[in-house]
């Protein structure tokens, strides 16, 4: 199942989430695995990234791998106001930046970690090339 809470202000296309979520699960083969998709505000997400990161600034997603045990793929959280900041410096419309940074955050769940240029420039291409062959 992939549950998806919109905490923040904004209107966001839920069913374009869990598309994209259920696309990725299915192509990773993890189908029959648990996601919890959340979209807070600047403010919440500034204190959970304080919290469990050490980072006192907001940030685009945060991402809490779960276990195979449970088969609980994970929990994202996503702040669509950075996400929508974003959009603009990095020329993309803010549904292209918002599929991109679900998509990121996906693979973050799958245990890619993207802490130095080379990982980063990984993720990226991971990314690209998933949203350009399955979406």
């Amino acid at each position: 199942m992939i549950e998806v809470n919109n905490k923040s202000r904004s209107k966001i296309d839920l069913n374009l989430i869990k598309k994209i979520a259920k696309k990725f699960l299915e192509v990773y083969k993890y189908n029959d695995y648990d996601l919890s998709i959340a979209f807070v505000g600047d403010k919440r997400m500034r204190q959970l990234n304080r919290e469990y990161r050490g980072v006192d600034r907001t940030t685009d997603v945060l991402a809490f791998p779960g276990d195979e045990e449970g088969k609980f793929f994970g929990e994202l959280i996503l702040n669509y106001s950075q996400i929508k900041r974003q959009a603009k410096k990095f020329n993309n419309t803010p549904k292209e930046e918002l599929i991109f940074i679900l998509v990121h955050g996906l693979f973050h769940l799958l245990g890619y970690d993207d802490k130095t240029n080379k990982q980063k420039k990984q993720m990226e291409e991971l990314g690209h090339k998933f949203i350009k062959k399955h979406l």
